[in-house]
């Protein structure tokens, strides 16, 4: 059997395996390591012991428990409510503005947790029934929330992209960097869209009415000082780490403990918080860790079958493509993925093959810069895939989450614009490349 063959055999099992339910990292690392096995008899086992050697000596993965933890501790302790409540008051008076101070609140949230499903969550507990008790349109709502909630993955700390980073050995700092500036670009196109559709129709977003607005001059302030609590921990985390006055595990381990002291100071954590606080980050940190050592596990095999190498002589030699054409079909390709896929399995299934035909491609950047470049890139894709009918995972979580009034057909309706938003978001950075490598340029060149 060809290796071309044996590459395909591969991937459509591991895909197989997938349709059935099967866990990500089982469904990946064992075809991995049974093809290892076939392969090159008892020795291919050391490729998965290589890989999960190679896992434990990553020293920024520490990065990871912290930031989730510190996540968890704002999102427990209803530090993030205090956000909305500034949010609430401040924005209230215009037309669109609480769904305006929602998107803002979801930047935030990004900033504490990196996960899309926690902005999902937060969104959906504390601003979904906000909304709907004010008479916002239910479809501008759903949408906004989703939209929100993809910001989670590209604005840092993203722990999306640090399982990128050890897939593609690209460091972590500078993805982090370079996700900041498109995902703040994204939240004020949003932030555009819903002023501009509010001021057309005023209808689907009304203003806070007169009584609600009453609010004294003291406590507007006493709120404003209580939500920027998260801003300063964020500030705190990542203003050293900019300066280049700690590492980015440092950096990391600073945002737990400021936030750990925070909640402690505010009154807001209990022993069985905490506990839970760590159960959760323990369960999740533990989940990123088994796909990534099965996601370097199978990368080592294909480039053990040269299947890398295969494929990119298909697309530039055989087909003739051009470097743009090859980056667009893989974008397309994660929108059809995420259908049926969420962004950890995508890039599990196919960095191993389109990270090296990405960094060998003539896009006019040096290698370094196109592989983090494309990691920003593909965290927008994702979030496009998650958002499109009629399978997008964020779909599906919206449905769980809101109330039965909120039919699947106001989800599907709700998303539309704020998709061809997104669409418009990717093509600028695909366009201007600059926008995502500049902040990461300008700290990392010093």
């Amino acid at each position: 059997m060809s290796y071309e063959m044996i590459a395909l055999l591969m991937f459509s099992s591991m895909m197989l395996m997938l349709l059935t339910g099967q866990r990500v990292f089982g469904a990946i690392g064992g075809i991995a390591s049974i093809a290892a096995i076939l392969l090159w008899g008892t020795g291919g086992g050391d490729i998965p012991f290589s890989a999960a050697m190679k896992l434990m000596k990553w020293y920024p993965l520490l990065t990871l428990p912290m930031f989730i933890f510190m996540g968890y501790v704002l999102s427990e302790t209803k530090i993030a409510d205090d956000l909305y409540k500034m949010f609430h008051v401040w924005m209230g008076p215009i037309n669109g503005g609480l769904a305006i101070g929602t998107i803002l609140l979801m930047v935030l949230i990004s900033a504490m947790n990196g996960l899309s499903v926690a902005g999902m969550a937060i969104g959906a507990t504390i601003a979904l029934p906000e909304l709907l008790k004010r008479n916002y349109d239910k479809r501008m709502v759903t949408g906004v929330i989703q939209a929100g909630s993809s910001l989670g993955i590209l604005v840092p700390p993203s722990v999306v992209l640090v399982l990128y980073a050890m897939i593609a050995r690209a460091p972590v700092g500078q993805l982090w960097l370079a996700g900041a500036v498109p995902g703040l670009m994204m939240a004020a196109l949003f932030i555009i869209y819903i002023a501009v559709r509010c001021r057309i129709q005023p209808e689907l977003g009304p203003a806070l009415a007169v009584n609600e607005r009453e609010v004294s001059r003291g406590e507007k302030y006493r709120l404003l000082l209580a939500g920027l609590l998260p801003l300063i921990i964020f500030a705190m985390m990542m203003v050293p780490f900019v300066m280049g006055k700690t590492s980015l595990v440092e950096a990391s381990a600073v945002g737990a403990l400021t936030a750990l002291i925070a909640s402690v100071l505010r009154r807001r954590m209990t022993w069985d918080i905490l506990i839970l606080c760590l159960r959760n980050t323990l369960g999740i940190s533990c989940m990123f860790m088994w796909i990534i050592l099965a996601a370097l596990g199978f990368g080592a095999v294909f480039d053990g079958l040269g299947a890398v190498k295969a494929i990119e002589s298909l697309f530039t030699e055989q087909l003739g493509l051009s470097p743009w054409m090859i980056l667009i079909l893989m974008q397309l390709s994660f929108l059809v993925m995420g259908t049926f896929l969420d962004d950890t399995a995508m890039l599990v299934i196919v960095a191993p093959l389109y990270v090296p035909l990405v960094g060998s491609l003539d896009l006019g950047m040096p290698r370094g810069d196109i592989l983090i470049w494309y990691g920003v890139l593909y965290t927008i894709t994702t979030q496009i895939a998650y958002m499109t009918p009629p399978f997008g995972y964020n779909l599906f979580l919206m449905r769980a989450m809101a109330p039965k009034s909120i039919t699947m057909r106001d989800i599907y309706g709700s998303i539309t614009p704020f998709v061809l938003v997104m669409i418009l978001a990717l093509v600028i950075v695909m366009v201007f490349p600059q926008i995502a490598l500049w902040l990461p340029n300008l700290i990392y060149g010093k």
